[in-house]
């Protein structure tokens, strides 16, 4: 596939992990399963073992944006290490590819944690936990979350 080819089909899977984050949440899975859906790599394991790194890990947003996550997981099936090579050297193309995901997602969004993100696309961080300021986050982040989903998902597709 060229890269005009991978271009299309990132913006295909931009628009289907965005409608996907603003239609059922959980980035990281909505990242997977459109992953999955677009050029396959994704089990349905990996998008169930996702779930609980929404929210930057148990809703708490003080690790990685649950998109991300969900982008470097992708990227991970694709390239990361089998099971049977642990003994066989790190497979540094794989770190690679996520540290060129995450220092691109850092220059666009202007953090890389759920919180650094909240801030970003609010002015201000929440407690997810609580479900007035969770709506007040959903209410005050409109479709930012969502372009987050979408956008890891179009780069995570043009890397594969």
């Amino acid at each position: 596939m060229d890269s005009e080819q991978k271009r299309a089909l990132g913006e295909q899977a931009y628009q289907k992990a965005l409608k996907y984050e603003l239609d059922y949440g959980c980035c990281p899975q909505c990242v997977l399963a459109t992953v999955q859906e677009t050029v396959g790599v994704i089990d349905d394991q990996t998008i169930k073992a996702s779930h609980g790194l929404s929210g930057g890990g148990g809703l708490l947003g003080e690790g990685v944006c649950g998109a991300l996550s969900g982008g470097l997981l992708a990227l991970s099936a694709k390239y990361g290490r089998d099971r049977d090579r642990l003994d066989k050297g790190r497979c540094i193309n794989n770190f690679k590819k996520a540290k060129e995901l995450t220092e691109r997602f850092r220059q666009e969004f202007g953090g890389v944690t759920c919180r650094q993100l909240q801030q970003q696309f609010t002015g201000r961080t929440y407690d997810m936990w609580n479900a007035d300021e969770y709506k007040a986050f959903d209410e005050a982040r409109d479709r930012q979350c969502a372009h987050a989903t979408g956008t890891v998902t179009k780069w995570v597709i043009e890397m594969l």
